[in-house]
């Protein structure tokens, strides 16, 4: 075999094996379908499963403890006898937020739910990023 032929049979060879190797190795990137947080979608995705599960029973479907309604928009925009509940955009601010990390103001902690466990760090990370977000949700979601 000549040193050309030799040459080629390796280059067609190394060329195989690199294309094998990218065939074995390669991982399609990964697509979320989930929404942004700043989107409506979002909320009824992520968001209202959790206020359905820990808050409803007391501020939703009819009930409005505290004068809080948390299953419309109006509601959660107006807030409760407390003032608001949270600043869309700013977490840090919402009184939400602090009530279900249950870090409430020490004069009133105010817990929430009030009974029982916090809710998981992976909702509140839900719930704070929705309203990092701007708190978009479905005008009269229910």
């Amino acid at each position: 075999m000549s040193s050309n032929a030799a040459l080629k049979l390796t280059t067609i060879s190394l060329s195989a094996i690199a294309l094998a190797s990218t065939a074995i190795l390669w991982q399609p990137a990964k697509v979320s379908a989930q929404a942004a947080p700043n989107t409506a979608a979002f909320y009824t995705a992520n968001v209202k499963p959790i206020f359905d599960k820990n808050c409803y029973r007391c501020h939703g479907n009819g009930s409005h403890k505290g004068g809080l309604a948390l299953d419309t928009q109006a509601g959660m925009m107006k807030g409760g006898k407390d003032g608001a509940v949270i600043s869309p955009g700013h977490p840090e601010d919402s009184l939400l937020i602090k009530l279900i990390r249950h870090e409430g103001p020490a004069d009133d902690p105010m817990p929430m739910p009030p009974k029982g466990d916090k809710i998981s760090d992976a909702d509140i990370a839900t719930v704070t990023a929705w309203v990092k977000a701007g708190a978009v949700m479905p005008p009269d979601s229910q």
